[in-house]
């Protein structure tokens, strides 16, 4: 049993405190927003992840996890720290340091014993050096410590289960401080999966270099689709014939309106900034961003062509969240698009199983509905934003009776296109081989 501080009550901070809690170690979860850790104290979570809840309040219950505002509460009896505060996306697609930074500061002024420091946000390659720095000019007194970096690969949504079963925990840190990385993979021993261990900047660019890639596959087969389009194939079997190639596979290869979150956009456009800065010219990351953002506007394009103009028509989004299973709406495309019809004179309604009241916040022209149902009723058109598992199911023959014109576009191909003409709707898919007919 270790003692550990958390600094960050996020996706990365409270999935993070909660599971090593679950394998048994003592969690001080440190954030200094009163009123999340006032609600993390009643039980109530600041985010929707399926399975953290429950856990949280088994770890509470048994005394191994708890919530502070105090970062002298917190390091009292640590003898590991981890960072996981936001790197929100700067003026220029740099990642912001601010609370980073704003972290290692207070870390230094309270910490009274020596500690290991662990970087778990997403830094750009360097900032090992910078916390470092940072602390040991913040001590009021010398102190032993070290910095290591050790990367998140949470997928929101499926976090707890991530972090339970990783694919690999990647640790750097500076030679001298060897030690501390191999102090930090005995954390991850009982996950029992491969520990790669490297230096400092080698594991920051690990992170981003994944995400990247990732993003990059994505971008590669909404490519692909848009061609698919225009040549009369499908992109589905299309994915499906390449995904059987062992070099290639099936992951990351399901076209739709372009990826969201907090992590591949805020990632892709940091390191594009950072090769710039160094003199490098990333083309391919600034093509699949492009890529990307031209997602949104084909969507936009597909209603606008099906119904002839958006002005003064009405269209439900069915589904707002960035993704299934998640409450984010954090670089959302249902959102950019919702924002692009109502810019063209168009009345939005929007229903999600989790994200409305997020979603509301963030676009309060968009009218909330109780559900997929009377989203779509009278609407002139339905778009499908996010893949949640409710939407397979939907009465097809109901929707297109509630419609008043049965135009369904289609952004995570949900639906077989055959099926969906067969009812009666004017269908578009992503890259489901139309030539322009209905």
């Amino acid at each position: 049993m270790k003692q550990i501080c958390v600094i960050g009550t996020g996706y990365v901070g409270l999935v993070n405190a909660t599971c090593f809690a679950e394998l048994g170690n003592m969690v001080v979860t440190v954030d200094i927003d009163e009123r999340k850790i006032e609600a993390l104290k009643n039980g109530e979570m600041p985010i929707f992840e399926p399975g953290l809840a429950e856990i949280v309040d088994r770890n509470v219950r048994a005394g191994r996890l708890s919530f502070t505002t105090s970062y002298e509460e917190g390091l009292r009896d640590a003898e590991f720290a981890f960072i996981c505060v936001g790197t929100p996306e700067g003026d220029d697609g740099e990642a912001e340091l601010k609370y980073v930074r704003a972290a290692a500061a207070s870390i230094a002024a309270h910490m009274t014993k020596p500690l290991i420091i662990i970087n778990k946000s997403t830094v750009p390659v360097g900032t090992g050096d910078i916390v470092a720095n940072v602390v040991k000019n913040n001590l009021p007194q010398p102190i032993k410590f070290a910095v290591v970096s050790c990367p998140e690969f949470l997928r929101e949504g499926a976090a707890v289960h991530d972090f339970m079963f990783p694919d690999r925990t990647v640790l750097g840190s500076v030679d001298e401080d060897r030690w501390a990385a191999e102090a930090v993979a005995q954390l991850y021993l009982p996950l029992r999966a491969p520990i790669v261990m490297t230096d400092l900047r080698t594991a920051e660019m690990i992170k981003y270099a994944s995400n990247a890639f990732l993003a990059t596959r994505l971008s590669f087969i909404n490519e692909i689709a848009n061609i698919c389009e225009r040549l009369g194939a499908d992109v589905v079997e299309v994915a499906q014939g390449m995904g059987f190639d062992k070099r290639i596979g099936h992951h990351f290869l399901q076209p739709g309106l372009g990826y969201g979150g907090s992590c591949f956009p805020k990632d892709v456009k940091a390191l594009t900034f950072m090769a710039a800065e160094a003199g490098a010219h990333p083309q391919l990351l600034n093509a699949v961003t492009d890529i990307n953002k031209f997602q949104r506007k084909l969507a936009v394009n597909k209603l606008h062509d099906l119904l002839g103009d958006c002005s003064g028509k009405t269209i439900a989004i069915l589904g707002l969240a960035f993704k299934e299973n998640t409450d984010d709406i954090r670089e959302s495309p249902s959102l950019d698009i919702a924002r692009t019809l109502l810019s063209r004179g168009a009345a939005v309604r929007g229903y999600d199983p989790v994200a409305m009241q997020a979603a509301s916040d963030a676009v309060p022209e968009i009218t909330m509905c109780e559900n997929a149902y009377d989203a779509v009723t009278g609407a002139d058109a339905v778009l499908i934003g996010t893949p949640w598992n409710e939407f397979k199911q939907l009465d097809l023959e109901r929707l297109h009776k509630l419609l008043k014109q049965p135009i369904l576009v289609d952004g995570r191909n949900m639906y077989d296109p055959q099926r969906m003409k067969a009812l009666g709707f004017k269908y578009r898919g992503v890259g489901r081989g139309y030539n322009g007919d209905d």
